[in-house]
């Protein structure tokens, strides 16, 4: 069987205040290709992903847009449309830089950990996984927890 390649991720950064997190970029990538890896019987999870990292005011903005929710939120995903043009552009994922910072304080996580939970979670949404029943959310909480595991994260779902 052919491999499926790892999608190409594209990654802007919108707020100086992940400057403090030097790394993140490089998280978001291997959370990605991790997730990607775990899933490669889905060919569309070689495609390509845009990763935006920003602050809670441009977040509020887009959640408010785009959910009806005038608040700030962690990450929300955009899948493309489909039959989005080749190569297949899977979406766009976009993260909170101080939502993620509290959620991760409040949780005692460490910040790198939890941006990798989230990357892998918005990754699975642009690939059709979803949290909208019990039935649907342990399914995606159960492959979070797999992927993560192989990059040492420990299961966010259980705190």
């Amino acid at each position: 069987m052919a491999s499926v390649a790892a999608p190409c991720v594209d990654i802007a950064v919108e707020s100086e205040l992940w400057s403090a997190e030097p790394a993140a970029a490089t998280t978001v990538r291997d959370a990605i290709a991790t997730a990607a890896a775990a899933v490669r019987a889905l060919p569309a999870a070689s495609g390509e992903v845009s990763v935006v990292l920003t602050d809670d005011a441009a977040m509020q903005k887009l959640n408010r847009e785009w959910r009806g929710l005038d608040k700030p939120t962690n990450v929300l995903s955009f899948p493309a449309a489909p039959g989005a043009a080749a190569p297949t552009l899977l979406g766009d994922i976009v993260i909170a830089y101080e939502t993620v910072a509290r959620e991760a304080a409040a949780e005692g996580k460490l910040f790198a950990d939890h941006v990798a939970h989230l990357a892998v979670h918005g990754f699975l949404h642009l690939l059709g996984y979803d949290h909208d029943s019990d039935a649907r959310a342990e399914e995606m909480e159960r492959l979070e927890t797999r992927i993560l595991a192989r990059l040492d994260v420990p299961d966010p779902h259980n705190t």
